[in-house]
């Protein structure tokens, strides 16, 4: 086995160092700027003088963010657990039980990765208003699930693909079913691989911006992002107050991935190692 000389060690860290920076540089802008007195003027990164979470209260209170927060939430609840459980019974099947047309199945499901939302966001709002579920958290729950299980499939059946199938013999031949396979063997071995997707699935379902844009009408419904977005378009001048708002979006998805970050870069981790 190599080991990496001094020059590429170095070389990787300071690649490291700069792509951190990259990511740690415009949050830490944005934070220092919703520090700052509402109002004023922010010009590049400014320490604050006096530290203060008016702008915070002030945001939450004009935005409204208890009710964006709360629609947000009760998306992402119904979607996320119903992505895992969809994702990893449909992996298992084409991953593990060698179905008959598997392969065609799990193309069709890579083929779905490749259409954007943009493309199918308007004809959705006509079919979903045909039978009644505009402007509802179900409408949006189920396009969610339908954008995100593609991508849900996939991993799961490369994760599924990869257990020894001995294992999986070893377990029949004890008289194990297919459910008691699932669920004593491999979900086990799975949870780093069902967790990154779960925290992937819960980001993508809080950013979601377009999609409810034109999904609900109803300013009640509207979720975190999609409140961000008007409230920017009614207080763009104030810029203290439009970072506090910014900073207050982004603080789930933070601290869902500092919960289980362990996990989440155990299966990406796991899935490059596989791969």
């Amino acid at each position: 086995m190599s080991t990496a000389s001094p020059a590429e060690r170095w070389s990787g860290y300071a690649l490291l160092t700069v792509l951190a920076l990259a990511v740690v540089v415009p949050f830490l802008n944005v934070f220092l700027a919703s520090m700052q007195p509402s109002g004023e003027p922010v010009v590049g990164m400014a320490w604050p003088e006096h530290w203060s979470l008016d702008n915070y209260r002030q945001a939450w209170t004009v935005a409204g963010f208890s009710e964006l927060m709360r629609s947000s939430l009760v998306i992402a609840a119904g979607v996320v657990p119903a992505t895992l459980l969809l994702s990893e019974l449909a992996g298992y099947a084409l991953g593990t039980l060698r179905l008959p047309g598997g392969d065609g199945v799990a193309a069709l499901f890579v083929a779905g990765l490749t259409i954007p939302v943009e493309l199918i966001v308007v004809p959705l709002h006509f079919d979903l208003r045909s039978v009644g579920l505009t402007d509802s958290y179900l409408g949006v729950i189920l396009v969610e699930i339908a954008l995100f299980l593609p991508f849900g499939v996939f991993w799961m059946r490369t994760h599924f693909r990869t257990v020894p199938p001995s294992l999986v013999e070893a377990a029949r031949m004890d008289g194990a079913s297919a459910w008691t396979v699932l669920v004593r063997v491999l979900l086990p071995l799975a949870r780093p691989s069902l967790t990154t997707l779960g925290v992937l699935v819960f980001m993508w379902s809080w950013n979601q911006f377009l999609l409810v844009l034109v999904l609900i009408q109803d300013a009640a419904k509207r979720t975190a992002p999609a409140g961000l977005g008007f409230f920017v378009g009614q207080n763009n001048t104030d810029v203290p107050m439009l970072a506090a708002g910014t900073i207050v979006v982004m603080l789930p998805i933070t601290i869902v991935y500092l919960l289980f970050q362990r996990s989440f870069v155990a299966g990406l981790l796991q899935g490059a190692f596989k791969g």
